[in-house]
């Protein structure tokens, strides 16, 4: 899986289910089409969710086709004729540029250049067509690297931060709703934000990469240690943030117009059941394109 906006399979309807994979394959069907096949390695649950908040918003695309199970059903044209679906594309290459550029600053790599390089006529498309989305996540991103250079150890603060400065690009998709969704997706990036640094503690200390959670930290064993040690402070910052979205998005949740049933699940069970997994060791969801080159036969809508 590829990212911490997931819903809880168990939990979910049949027709929930069957909804919630239509998005999935329509946020990759449109990459593809737009910007080709190698393009779809960065298809991820997070976008995903985002795509169904504001189209329940929207009503821009209240139905489309789903895609039937098949080995080449990458290979097969989009079901929503919709600007929005074609916005979140680019928005998901710019974002993922950006990442890769981050990356490029912690911690240069084979695998980060490889995946710059083979997604660069992608990137420059989407640069072109929405330059105010590509400057507004490049202002983000310098935002979170001027946090890591003050030493800022507030993991929270960090993530809230950085999902307002990237909520521009969402709020516009969003139109006259984006004002109200704003929280929404400031309090998602702070929990995405958060539970990627508990997820990343082993890597980044090995890879002397920039993590608020351990900034001056004088030891460090490893993270299983780490979060049995700070199992009380952690949580609080899991709940607290957790809470926040759940709050947000209740304030607007009776405005849907759509698929309520699968931001439910995913709002309500999914995010802490990623939550309790980061904690228990157990998650294998990256929010970051680090691995955007790895896995990919599990990055699917299926359960």
């Amino acid at each position: 899986m590829f990212g911490y906006t997931v819903p809880l399979y168990s939990r979910m309807s049949p027709s929930d289910l069957s909804a919630y994979r239509r998005y999935y394959c329509e946020t990759c069907h449109q990459l593809r089409s737009e910007y080709g096949i190698i393009s779809t390695s960065a298809v991820n649950y997070d976008m995903t969710f985002n795509t169904i908040i504001m189209n329940s918003f929207t009503g821009d695309t209240p139905h489309f086709e789903g895609t039937g199970n098949s080995i080449l059903c990458v290979l097969e044209r989009p079901k929503a004729d919709s600007d929005l679906f074609r916005k979140m594309a680019a928005y998901t290459i710019l974002l993922t540029k950006w990442e890769l550029v981050d990356d490029s600053f912690d911690h240069p790599s084979i695998k980060s250049n490889a995946a710059a390089l083979a997604l660069g006529r992608a990137v420059s498309k989407a640069e072109r067509g929405y330059p105010e989305y590509d400057e507004a996540v490049g202002k983000g991103f310098e935002e979170l690297r001027r946090m890591e250079d003050s030493g800022c150890r507030d993991a929270v603060a960090m993530g809230e931060t950085f999902g307002r400065s990237l909520s521009f690009a969402l709020k516009d998709m969003a139109g006259e709703n984006g004002k109200d969704l704003e929280d929404v997706f400031t309090h998602l990036s702070a929990s995405v934000y958060l539970m990627d640094a508990i997820d990343d503690l082993d890597e980044d200390y090995l890879n002397g990469t920039y993590n608020p959670l351990l900034a001056f930290k004088e030891r460090f064993k490893n993270k299983k240690e780490y979060i049995n040690d700070n199992l009380y402070d952690l949580s609080d910052m899991l709940n607290g943030v957790i809470g926040s979205l759940q709050a947000s998005y209740s304030a607007v949740r009776d405005r849907m117009m759509s698929d309520v049933g699968v931001s439910d699940n995913v709002i309500y069970y999914g995010i802490p059941d990623s939550a309790k997994k980061v904690m228990s060791g157990t998650s294998e969801a990256k929010a970051t394109i680090k691995n955007i080159l790895d896995g990919r036969r599990r990055r699917n809508a299926s359960y």
